[in-house]
């Protein structure tokens, strides 16, 4: 899969976000990148942080184990999750 990689016990996730939805969830693949609908709107970092935690929620690890690194004001984003032992491909399922 090329919508994530590990490095260590670093995963980095690549996201396309489609915010203000009704509930957020994983709808699947866009690209190369998960594809997560956000039920909060993209006004003062709202969507980001609903993100964030949604995906410490996922891969099952503290908020604070889940960073933004790339893509603050984009619908592409990369996150850095460290300490999951959750197997990204299984998000699909």
């Amino acid at each position: 899969m090329s919508w994530y990689r590990r490095d260590g016990d670093t995963l980095i996730v690549s996201v396309h976000a489609a915010p203000g939805a009704k509930r957020t969830g994983i709808q699947g693949l866009h690209g190369e990148a998960l594809k997560i609908r956000v039920a909060a709107a993209p006004v003062d970092g709202a969507a980001n942080d609903a993100l964030q935690k949604f995906l410490a929620q996922c891969f099952d690890v503290p908020l604070r184990n889940v960073v933004l690194i790339a893509g603050q004001s984009s619908r592409s984003k990369r996150f850095a999750i460290k300490g999951s032992t959750i197997d990204p491909a299984s998000l699909l399922a």
